[in-house]
């Protein structure tokens, strides 16, 4: 179940290039990342990330592997030319197969802190996520449209996967800090063979509110949802 994708961008690469890596297939062991015959990763279950400080060059091919079998191949075509995060999801392909796909985004550098958000759900479920401010006595929400970036204001927030009758499936808190990237992604898979999976959401990285300095940037977040940065094609 052989696939390979490219992470295009363009620049030498003499910066500091963190890659973030997410399994967002649906399986019930463990993915394992390798360059060449270097293990790159602990192993990943399903719904976890993780961010990797291996230096990356241009040609390198990741080979995601499921115990011995390789679930999918990612080709490193260039990198960008400035300190960046760069992120890579494997996922279920359909639910026809095993077959993996792969989404990836290079994260701008920007003071607020960034939310990509991405649907790797197959299936007939129609659910969206949302992100809420429930605190000052106050619910403000806003929808986050999949395969767009949203920048956020340093503060507590709660991601709610909604369904199209509003009942919340799933909820995940997010603690947004200056200058951190974030990822929110619809998983699961309606399998017409085989374990399905239920939708579900994963959002990464999970980070302390003991990093939030104070409590009025806690409870504050005055013109919380700041802007949408842009929509990126896949």
């Amino acid at each position: 179940m052989d696939v390979v994708g490219q992470l295009r961008s363009s620049g030498p690469i003499h910066f500091d290039h963190r890659l973030r890596v997410c399994n967002a297939y649906p399986y019930s062991s463990a993915i394992n990342v390798y360059r060449g015959a270097d293990l790159l990763t602990e192993a990943m279950p399903y719904k976890t990330c993780q961010d990797l400080k291996s230096a990356l060059v241009a040609g390198d091919k990741l080979d995601f592997k499921i115990g011995s079998a390789s679930a999918g191949v990612f080709s490193v075509s260039d990198l960008p030319n400035n300190d960046a995060v760069l992120l890579l999801i494997i996922h279920r392909h359909d639910g026809l197969s095993s077959a993996a796909a792969f989404e990836s985004h290079v994260f701008a550098n920007l003071l607020n802190s960034q939310v990509a958000v991405f649907d790797t759900y197959s299936g007939s479920a129609l659910s969206t996520p949302e992100i809420v401010d429930e605190r000052g006595g106050k619910s403000r929400s806003e929808t986050l449209r999949f395969n767009s970036v949203v920048a956020v204001n340093k503060g507590m927030y709660e991601v709610k996967l909604k369904d199209h009758t509003g009942v919340t499936k799933a909820v995940s808190e997010l603690v947004a800090l200056n200058h951190e990237s974030y990822v929110v992604i619809r998983t699961g898979v309606e399998a017409h063979s085989g374990q399905s999976y239920p939708e579900d959401l994963i959002v990464f990285p999970q980070s302390s509110t003991a990093q939030l300095s104070g409590a009025q940037e806690v409870m504050s977040s005055a013109a919380w949802l700041v802007l949408f940065l842009a929509l990126f094609a896949h």
